[in-house]
């Protein structure tokens, strides 16, 4: 499935700024990239921004990667959500796929291409969830209005 450019907004949030402008120098021309070195400054951009995907550090001085992916659940719930970090934390990686509900998983140093690939089919899953959701909710207006056709037909 092609990316489709409608939904290409991706946030990375990481203390180190080394890592925020490789990220944005690697991507910046396949994403629309938004990075934050703190959580302050990414829950500012999730905010102003419509992001589709985040991509998040394990580990930051004031909080955990899960720790902010799981905070910001209840208002952001269609983001499609990753871990990185340079740990091998089996802890970890089942706390993401539990708490914060993390669509994959992936270990530092990331390599260019692989880490692409990743961001793509997660905005694809993003694009598919969005489409689903729009399905949905027209299925639900044609059963009201089936509905309110059915008790007219009834009352009559």
């Amino acid at each position: 499935m092609e990316q489709s450019l409608q939904y290409s907004n991706v946030l990375y949030v990481d203390d180190e700024l080394h890592n925020l402008n490789s990220f944005k120098a690697c991507f910046r021309r396949d994403f629309s990239v938004f990075t934050a070195q703190t959580v302050d400054e990414a829950l500012r951009i999730l905010k102003e921004q419509e992001i589709h995907l985040i991509v998040t550090d394990q580990r930051m001085p004031e909080t955990t990667g899960i720790e902010f992916l799981e905070s910001i659940i209840k208002d952001y719930p269609d983001a499609v959500r990753m871990l990185l970090t340079g740990y091998a934390d089996i802890d970890a990686v089942v706390d993401a796929i539990n708490k914060g509900r993390v669509f994959k998983y992936i270990q530092k140093p990331w390599e260019e291409a692989v880490l692409r690939k990743t961001i793509q089919e997660g905005l694809e899953l993003y694009a598919l969830t969005r489409a689903n959701k729009k399905l949905t909710e027209e299925l639900e207006e044609n059963n009201k209005q089936m509905e309110f056709l059915l008790r007219q037909s009834l009352l009559s």
